[in-house]
């Protein structure tokens, strides 16, 4: 395939799946003999940058635009951007988590790459209502990617989209970095535990995850990696519920992945997902997974032997017997259940864009 030039633009590159995502696309399409750059708002990175990966940040978000937050504003932003796409003659340009100002862009090939269910997440009326008049006016007639097939459903079935097109790529993975990752030295507090990793935010719902944890009555202990505003009702709730010497709070790793592997499972417990990556890096690391069946992304991850440990996201019952049976007996992961995620896979849709 002739090399394009591929430009993605975000918002910045701190914290999220989204961002981490981001990433390793871009640097997946750069190794496979395209130009890519990475076009940040503003300056504030997080995550491990890949080698030879391309950042510029165009510095159009700050303290003083954040005030203003007017539509006037977010056409500059766009005008901004729009130069800097046509110095580096962008032949494909992604948007991700910045379509409120990148709606305002006409390049010919500009794709709007959706990484969240809003549908599951909203359950107020009029926020809900609010929040989908957003999305149709952002994405009505123009080019989508949904993370999931289930994103690509809800946003049209119930958010009422109507793009020009739209498609679901998964996120590309490669086996390998995580490997080497998982190699680092960690501080491991247990030699055998479950794990969850996710922000502390309502939306990962801990809570649900702590009462099934209790409510399986395992012995094996549990690790929460995460940071985020509902740290302290996490702790209290530990506390209440008698687990300070099974549940060990980590904080957040800019390399969670030794704690991934060594891991005898990873729960998630979300109220709703895209595509949780977090699952698909657990498999790559031959870590199996309890999951609640939230929209979107799990039913599509969770296959094989696997599948039996997709729960209905309000049964807590079903969860703790989940994860006592994975406790009692750990599925074996092998490739079968990652093969469809794998970046040999994935990238040519990209690359067909």
């Amino acid at each position: 395939m002739q090399p394009k030039r591929f430009a993605f633009v975000i918002s910045d590159l701190f914290g999220g799946g989204a961002q981490k995502s981001l990433l390793y696309t871009a640097d997946g399409l750069r190794q496979r003999g395209h130009e890519v750059i990475i076009f940040t708002l503003r300056e504030r990175v997080e995550h491990r940058i890949p080698d030879g990966l391309e950042i510029i940040n165009l510095a159009v978000i700050n303290k003083a635009t954040k005030a203003l937050n007017t539509v006037l504003l977010e056409k500059w932003q766009a005008r901004q951007i729009a130069k800097a796409l046509e110095a580096y003659q962008a032949d494909v340009v992604l948007s991700c988590s910045c379509d409120r100002i990148t709606r305002h862009l006409h390049h010919h090939n500009l794709h709007f790459w959706v990484k969240s269910d809003s549908s599951a997440q909203l359950s107020h009326s009029l926020k809900r209502k609010k929040a989908f008049a957003k999305q149709q006016k952002y994405y009505n007639g123009r080019n989508v990617i949904a993370v999931s097939q289930g994103v690509e459903k809800n946003l049209q079935d119930i958010v009422g989209v109507k793009p020009h097109s739209i498609q679901t790529i998964y996120n590309p993975y490669e086996r390998e970095p995580f490997i080497n990752m998982a190699s680092e030295d960690a501080d491991l507090p247990f030699d055998n535990y479950f794990i969850h990793v996710g922000a502390f935010t309502n939306v990962k719902r801990q809570d649900r995850l702590l009462r099934a944890y209790h409510k399986s009555c395992v012995k094996t202990p549990l690790i929460l990696i995460g940071k985020g505003e509902t740290e302290g009702k996490i702790r209290e709730l530990v506390t209440e519920l008698g687990l300070d010497t099974k549940v060990a709070l980590l904080g957040y790793k800019e390399n969670p992945y030794p704690y991934i592997q060594g891991a005898k499972a990873l729960i998630l417990t979300s109220d709703s997902e895209g595509l949780p990556r977090v699952l698909i890096e657990a498999l790559m690391l031959h870590t199996p997974v309890v999951s609640v069946d939230c929209p979107s992304g799990p039913r599509e991850i969770l296959t094989g032997a696997l599948a039996d440990y997709l729960v209905d996201q309000d049964d807590e019952t079903a969860l703790a017997e989940a994860i006592a049976r994975m406790d009692h007996s750990p599925v074996e992961v092998d490739k079968r259940y990652y093969q469809q995620f794998l970046a040999e896979n994935v990238l040519p849709h990209f690359e067909a864009l």
